[in-house]
């Protein structure tokens, strides 16, 4: 094998669901041939040990900014490696099995002592995880396209790759124009039912005694408990972000109410950033606050977890702006809202209360109200005005009466 130089590029490009920022890169062979492509969004969610025996997860995307140090290629193996950050690495093996070629491995390193990404880690060390990833059977000369999400669970760490383009093994220093897509992609033929002659046979008359049973209705969940969580600098200060809400989940149309008994809550107070991470036994929910100077919002969620039939989801979106309030105010809105996430995600919030800046004395500040809870106040408002009006209208016509009145008095004498 041999060691190459390699050009990184970053494409800020905008999806249809997660609106995420993808990391394209290629690799060059010792003849500055092009020899490897990738283009890819993954999604880390990482869990690890802070004081007290507790855990906290932290979430974070592969970023644009890498470099492919360490990246290899050669006629029947290459090596992607990815590295980002204080000392994180993620790499990928492929290797060439006859007109074809597969991925072999993802191997996974992150440092522990970057307080940036893991705030409060009790362990400095740098930890690795390998897992088998499922890219098999890719036709030499074509790219592997994979749009839809593979979350790749080990120990401790999610992974989670969605629109990939991957080019292994490059021929004639050009990337190809020919696709191998993943099986998630490719839509599934409908099979032909197969007809048999039957005999006909006369219906029984329906009577009321043989009605048909009601469908089933589909059942409502109810609202959702509310939460109450908050975020301190360290053990002796106080509150930096708060937060109380009740959360229900939609993720391809399954619902799911986020439970907070049990639920624990990690995160960080920045100047211009803040993030609030909540943990419970089914999902994983990160929201991160933006601070311009003059009002927050939140702009980005990420949503992990598994619905009650096992299924495993991981969505994203980094460009929101939602709740936005002045700066040392609080966001509040007591009122049923539903936010589309993703394509595929749908947030539905219940007596939402946020202040991610600017927190005094460990309590909220004063609200800016939602524009449905401001309309809450609009019908008291206009009866009032009416019933305003009827009286000065009644007021008006006595005085017209009574004025009318004296006239005819003084005309008589």
């Amino acid at each position: 094998m041999y060691r190459y130089a390699s050009s990184v590029l970053f494409l800020a490009s905008v999806f249809a669901f997660q609106l995420s920022h993808s990391t394209e890169v290629t690799v060059k062979d010792k003849d500055n041939n092009l020899c490897l492509y990738a283009n890819l969004l993954v999604n880390f969610s990482v869990s690890y040990d802070v004081a007290d025996n507790k855990r906290e997860t932290a979430m974070f995307e592969l970023p644009g900014n890498v470099t492919t140090d360490g990246s290899t290629c050669d006629n029947t193996s290459s090596t992607l490696k990815l590295n980002f950050g204080k000392g994180h690495s993620w790499s990928v093996n492929f290797s060439i099995k006859g007109k074809t070629y597969q991925a072999d491995i993802i191997t996974f390193s992150y440092n522990l002592s970057d307080t940036a990404v893991f705030p409060k880690s009790v362990v400095n060390d740098t930890l690795t995880v390998s897992v088998k990833l499922h890219i098999a059977d890719v036709v030499v000369d074509t790219c592997y396209s994979c749009k839809s999400k593979d979350m790749i669970e080990a120990e401790s760490v999610n992974q989670t790759l969605w629109n990939v383009l991957i080019q292994a093994f490059v021929i004639n220093n050009s990337t190809s124009e020919n696709i191998t897509s993943c099986a998630a992609d490719v839509p599934s033929t409908p099979v032909a039912p197969t007809t048999h002659p039957t005999t006909t046979t006369p219906a029984a008359p329906v009577t009321n005694s043989s009605t048909a049973p009601p469908p089933t209705p589909t059942p409502t969940l109810p609202t959702p408990t509310t939460g109450k969580y908050s975020i301190k600098p360290d053990e002796n200060s106080t509150f930096c972000l708060m937060a109380n809400f009740g959360l229900r989940i939609s993720v391809n149309r399954v619902e799911m109410n986020f439970e907070p008994n049990g639920t624990t809550s990690s995160g960080s107070c920045g100047v211009n950033s803040s993030q609030l991470v909540l943990t419970s036994n089914a999902m994983t929910i990160m929201l991160t606050f933006a601070n311009d100077a003059k009002k927050f919002h939140l702009h980005a969620l990420n949503v992990t977890g598994k619905t009650s039939s096992g299924v495993a989801f991981s969505e994203a979106n980094t460009n929101l702006s939602l709740w936005e309030a002045p700066v040392g105010s609080s966001y509040m809105c007591n009122k049923e809202q539903n936010y589309t996430i993703t394509g595929l995600l749908n947030l539905y919030t219940f007596d939402l209360r946020v202040q991610p800046f600017g927190v005094n004395k460990g309590d909220f500040s004063t609200a800016e109200d939602c524009q449905a809870d401001a309309e809450n106040f609009i019908v008291p408002i206009a009866v009032g005005v009416a019933l305003l009006v009827l009286i000065l209208i009644v007021l008006l016509a006595y005085f017209i009466g009574r004025k009318r009145n004296m006239a005819s008095s003084y005309e008589t004498l």
